[in-house]
Formats: structure tokens, sequence, C-alpha cells
């Protein structure tokens, strides 16, 4: 018997991109409305000097669940469609925000993390999605696209996370759940399961399941085995921050929930400017190889910044370290992400971007651990690794 996955839909190509821009915006407003309270969820669970190294934890596990995951639903995505795979994950992690905003214990928290990440792989498949209906020239600006919606999502959510902190800690999950749900809606509405052509595509094995299963394939193109390489360096430094910024912002600068929403807009922001501007305007004159070396060029700079603000820095100099950081994050992640879509062969690509996610989990993984103990000897030490990590992918990438 045959199989099939989703390939395009009978509908403009900026019809679709607009679908998927709507999705990744929603998806990313979820996603950030909880970043805010972390931290003080854990302290209402943990002894002060422990809440570093459970933030780190409950990250690590969320990102071992998704790395286990992220391969499965990228190969199923590729046999029964992208819908299909893109509703599941919306829907596993509305229940998982369900489960921590109704619990009252550390246990339940670790339920609903493990629950998001083991139905962690909408992006994956949305990614897949756009390079299906994307000719190979567009994508990188197509990319730049959904990364701006999810910047926009980066804006709001945190400031709508600290607002809903200010009623309870609990509030900011509910309302991400809901937020979550409705993405689902919307994605269940605007990509009817009769509106798509399909065409075949190899069967689904279990092999696959092995999150490593795709590495061979993948080191047997030179382009795919540099830019992978380089991008679980980025993730692990970037992982770094991500995983300990709020940490950072709560303890070394006492920064309350709704301040370091404030703190996630400008993120958001940056991301809106970098990814949804600029890289349009800079990628015809550096291409995607040029724009990636200026991301990760202005990102290593953003680290050490960061980390001068730990030793009593204005707010002004640690928003504009931030500020660069989240600028050399948005040159290089679409950039990036093109390459390696350009880089896949066609019937393989949801394979491809479910194996690159999982390589971007195993740095999730290893990176709030690795923060967490960096913190614990000083707050900079995490920001100085980070950018050391950096300038490593720097040296890597411009060798390939």
């Amino acid at each position: 018997m045959d199989t099939t996955r989703d390939t395009a839909l009978p509908t403009p190509a900026n019809l679709r991109t607009g679908v998927l821009f709507v999705s990744v915006f929603l998806n990313a407003v979820g996603f950030t409305l909880i970043d805010p309270v972390i931290p003080f969820l854990v302290g209402g669970y943990a002894v002060a000097d422990r809440v570093p190294l459970v933030v780190g934890l409950v990250i690590a596990v969320y990102a071992l669940c998704e790395c286990i995951a992220a391969p499965v639903l990228g190969a199923w995505s590729d046999r029964i469609g992208r819908r299909a795979v893109v509703l599941l994950s919306l829907l596993g992690a509305a229940a998982g925000y369900l489960v921590i905003g109704l619990g009252d214990s550390l246990a339940m928290l670790w339920a609903g993390r493990i629950v998001g990440g083991l139905t962690a792989g909408g992006v994956s498949a949305v990614y897949a999605y756009a390079a299906d209906v994307t000719r190979p020239e567009g994508r990188a600006r197509t990319y730049g696209l959904l990364g701006a919606a999810g910047g926009l999502g980066f804006m709001l959510g945190p400031v709508l996370g600290g607002w809903a902190a200010s009623m309870s800690l609990r509030t900011p999950m509910l309302l991400a759940a809901a937020v979550t749900a409705a993405n689902a809606a919307w994605i269940g509405v605007a990509i009817p399961a009769g509106a798509v052509q399909r065409r075949q595509s190899p069967p689904v094995k279990m092999p696959l399941a092995n999150p490593m299963a795709p590495l061979p394939d993948a080191l047997r193109c030179p382009s795919l085995r540099g830019a992978l390489a380089t991008m679980f360096l980025f993730y692990l430094a970037g992982t770094m921050l991500q995983a300990n910024i709020t940490v950072f912002l709560s303890d070394a600068r006492h920064y309350d929930p709704p301040r370091i929403g404030t703190v996630l807009f400008l993120v958001g922001v940056m991301d809106l400017l970098s990814q949804g501007i600029a890289t349009r305007l800079l990628l015809p004159a550096c291409g995607e190889r040029g724009l990636a070396r200026a991301g990760l060029a202005l990102n290593a700079a953003g680290f050490f910044l960061i980390a001068g603000a730990a030793f009593g820095a204005s707010s002004v100099l640690l928003l504009g370290a931030i500020a660069i950081f989240t600028l050399g994050d948005g040159l290089f992640q679409p950039a990036m992400n093109a390459i390696v879509a350009n880089a896949a062969p066609d019937p393989m690509r949801g394979r491809v971007q479910g194996a690159n996610q999982a390589r971007q989990a195993v740095a999730r993984v290893l990176a709030p651990l690795a923060a967490a103990f960096l913190y614990g000897c000083h707050p900079a030490a995490p920001y100085v690794a980070g950018g050391a990590l950096i300038v490593v992918a720097f040296a890597f990438f411009g060798r390939r």
C-alpha cells in the first residue's frame, strides 16, 4: 500500500503562509505565557537555594521528552500528514499546561512538562509544511516570516504572563492552555483534512523512534553535516541562557514576574525586527551563510555583555546586551533553517526537520543542567560559557 503525506494546499502561497503565521504566533504566545512565573512556581515547592537546580531539571526533563518524541512525530508527519501531527502536538501542550495550572505540587509540574514534551513535535511539522509549499529560493524568507510570528508571540506572551501572575501564579498556565487549544481549533478549521493534495512517501519504520537514527544519513551530506553541528552548538549555548535568564533576573536582579515579562517583551521586539525585517533586507546582499555568520557574531557579543551585567551593571546595559543577543539569534535561525531544508531530500524533509528538532532537544537537555551548575559557581558563568560556545560554532561554520 502506498503511503502519503500532505504537500500543498490549493490556495495561494501567501494564504498558506498566513495560516502558518497565525499558528506560530499563537504557539509562541502559549509557550511564553508561563516563562515569567516558572522560577516563582518552583519556589513555592522547593527551598530557595535549590530553585535554580530544580528549574534546570524541569526544563531538561521537558527537552528529554521532546528529544524522544520529535523524530517519531517528524516521521509521522511524512506519513500521515503535517496537519494531524500539529493538532496532536497542540492538544498535548494544552493538556500539559492545564495539568500544571490545576495542580498543587511539584509532581504535577513535572507531569505537565512531561506531557508537553512528549507531544512537542508541532514546530518541526509546521516548518516541514512551510518547506513543502515554498520554493527552495524562498524558504529563508518564509522562515523569517514565521520567525517574526514567533517574535510577536514572544512579545505578547510574557507580558500577558506577567500580568496574569498578578492574579495568581496558576493563571498564566490556564491562559496558556486556552490559547493553545484555540491554536488547535485554528489549524483544524484553516487546514481542513480534505483540502490537501497528496504524494507518495516512504513508509515509516520503527528505528526512526531512535532520535539518533537519521544521523548517519545526515552526516553523508557535507552541507547538512556542518549545519546541524553548528546548530547544535548554537542551541546548546542559547538554551543555557533561556533556561537561566528568568532565574538570573529574579535572583540576581530581583525582578518580579511583570518586570521579567517586560524584559522578555524586548526579546520579542528584537525577534520581530531581526527575523521579520532585517532578514528580508540583508538576505539578498549577504546570502544565507553570510547572514548566519553575522548572527553568530552578534550572538556571542550579546552573551559576553550579559555576563558583564552580572557584576552589577545597570539595567540599561543588561537590556542592550539582551537586545544584541536576540538580534543575532533572529538573523541566524531563519538562515540556518533554510540551509537545512534545502539540503534535505524532499521525501525525507519531515524526518530531517524532526531529527534537527531532536538535536536541539539534546542541547536543551544538557544546557539547563550545565547552566544550573555554572550559576552555582557565579551568576556570570553560564553566559561566559555560552559566548565561548558561539565562538567555537562561528569558527566551525566558517570553515564549511
